[in-house]
């Protein structure tokens, strides 16, 4: 086994494609193909599962690919070593991160750093928490970004997002300044499935008030929507509502209702040089 054939074995997983994963590391399909077959016979054993849904581990694929991914990891750890030691910085650094997070941030972040760092490769990985946690773990992504509730991860605090409620224009409940859990009692709900569920779920418990859920819908800008045809209300973060939101309006709970962001991360004991020259970016900009 070799490295290349291990980078080439990471992708195809990475990507679910050979076709795919050759356009990303400059390979025909075949080549992919050649080299993940080698990669087997090497090893004695099949990685992967081939069918009309796409390209899967096998039992013995999810077995290995933690240790080839570390061993991803070391070689580039290395990498980066030399590098530094000879005056350059080199490598990339795999980001998880949710849309509305992505929306509003990874601009900035990714700009500022790439003014520092021009030769390190940045991508992102985008999911809701439980993707992006999951990432983590396995090691698909390097650092993450996602809110509490996390386990299994380090989590370095960034910032509170206030939740808010969310109806249409002339609904009767628009002319209040704040609501609470009891104005939701009968009102048609629309529950926002992006990860911030849980910290709802867990507020109408508390004040023993069951919501009358009539959608359950996983996309931001499809939730607006449906509160803006009049299909029923919503609560979600501040962060995912638009500049200029139309045809609806946001009022803040009472009492206030919040998700903390943060960064997310195996260990950073174990985080690359870049990503460690990453994370220092993001927390000089949420922190100072």
């Amino acid at each position: 086994m070799n490295f290349f054939q291990l980078e080439v074995f990471l992708h195809v997983v990475e990507h679910g494609s050979f076709t795919k994963a050759g356009d990303r590391i400059g390979l025909t399909q075949s080549g992919v193909s050649h080299n993940i077959t080698a990669l087997e016979t090497e090893l004695g054993v099949t990685l992967l599962k081939r069918d009309r849904k796409g390209i899967t581990l096998t039992t013995a694929g999810e077995q290995v690919i933690p240790h080839m991914r570390a061993i991803a990891a070391n070689l580039a750890h290395i990498e980066q070593k030399i590098a530094a030691v000879n005056g350059m910085e080199i490598g990339k650094i795999t980001i998880g991160s949710f849309p509305s997070f992505t929306a509003k941030f990874i601009p900035k972040l990714f700009s500022i750093f790439k003014e520092k760092y021009p030769n390190i490769d940045l991508l992102i990985h985008e999911g809701g928490y439980e993707e992006i946690l999951k990432w983590t773990e396995e090691g698909t992504v390097d650092i993450g970004f996602a809110a509490k509730p996390v386990k299994n991860v380090e989590f370095i605090p960034l910032l509170n997002d206030p939740l808010s409620a969310i109806v249409y224009e002339g609904h009767p409940l628009s002319g209040k300044s704040v609501l609470n859990l009891k104005d939701f009692i009968d009102q048609p709900f629309i529950m926002l499935r992006s990860g911030c569920e849980t910290l709802i779920e867990d507020r109408f418990l508390e004040a023993k008030i069951k919501p009358n859920i009539s959608y359950d819908i996983k996309d931001n800008q499809t939730v607006l929507s449906m509160v803006a045809g009049k299909l029923g209300i919503t609560i979600m973060p501040d962060l995912a509502l638009p500049e200029k939101p139309e045809h609806i309006k946001s009022l803040p709970l009472y009492p206030e209702l919040s998700r903390e962001i943060g960064l997310v991360m195996k260990s950073s004991k174990h985080l690359s040089p870049v990503a460690m020259e990453f994370t220092k970016v993001v927390q000089g900009h949420f922190i100072g």
